[in-house]
């Protein structure tokens, strides 16, 4: 199915990391030009020149999406490479230790620069730059938003307070935007939102992964177990609900949260 994504102009925040680095190359498939942005000029760099090396079209923009300023410069470099965006993915997103509750870290002792500084990582990584480049849709009457929130935001993990809330603010903000957007400038402006679940990547894999054996960990066993599908999630399981909601297909949809979790948002546990 041609989903009409050839020569459009995307932007995809954190899209150096791994959930939304698959959903860069996605959507570079699919014909769309893409800019990754990301903190790490390095990894913003090695996924533009992975899809450039499968005949995709990508740039890389070192940008830290929670700053102003950078996204501002990001957005200007990108417009004169680019002509424009027709697509913002606010991906950039994470936790942190100190805001995470485990044996070494009670929830009484989290400081509240913690707290903040994790619901910055993923609540402002979303609005400063719908804020920015969002003023394009507007002008133009036309756009796609679509952030990344996870199923944390919508049932809260345990130990991971400031991340499962940064999300859950996430998903809140995106049904605001929605609405917004769509009855002051124009109902051509769709904003969703993606809800991914347990994904298995680099950055995890030693927790849910036995290194040796190749089996699940305790941990990867009691999370495969509360979900329905049976197993964890590739990068790439989080691209179809992408695609089809920046493409036309979805031009109905709006202030949607999506979950690809394998069904763990709907398990009961009986």
């Amino acid at each position: 199915m041609d989903l009409g994504l050839t020569g459009k102009r995307a932007v995809v925040t954190g899209g150096g990391g791994a959930i939304c680095g698959a959903m860069a190359t996605a959507l570079a498939k699919e014909g769309a030009q893409v800019a990754i942005w990301d903190i790490s000029e390095e990894a913003a760099q090695n996924r533009a020149r992975a899809i450039r090396e499968s005949g995709g079209t990508a740039r890389a923009v070192q940008c830290e999406a929670g700053d102003p300023d950078s996204v501002t410069k990001a957005l200007e470099r990108t417009v004169a490479e680019l002509g424009g965006v027709d697509i913002l993915v606010n991906g950039a997103g994470g936790s942190r230790p100190e805001a995470t509750t485990g044996k070494d870290l009670d929830f009484f002792s989290i400081s509240r620069d913690a707290m903040r500084s994790v619901m910055e990582l993923n609540f402002l990584t979303a609005v400063i730059p719908s804020q920015i480049v969002g003023r394009l849709f507007r002008d133009s009457g036309q756009g796609v938003i679509v952030n990344v929130a996870s199923i944390a935001g919508v049932r809260p993990l345990t130990k991971s307070v400031a991340y499962s809330t940064g999300k859950a603010a996430v998903i809140s903000f995106t049904q605001w935007l929605a609405v917004h957007m769509a009855t002051e400038y124009s109902p051509r402006i769709r904003v969703n939102a993606i809800a991914p679940g347990f994904v298995l990547s680099d950055q995890n894999r030693f927790l849910l992964v036995d290194g040796q054996t190749g089996k699940p960990t305790p941990r990867g066993e009691q999370i495969i177990r509360s979900v329905p599908l049976g197993r964890l999630a590739s990068s790439e399981d989080m691209t179809g609900a992408l695609l089809w909601l920046v493409s036309d297909q979805a031009s109905f949809v709006t202030g949607a949260v999506i979950p690809v979790d394998g069904g763990f948002t709907a398990f009961a546990g009986v």
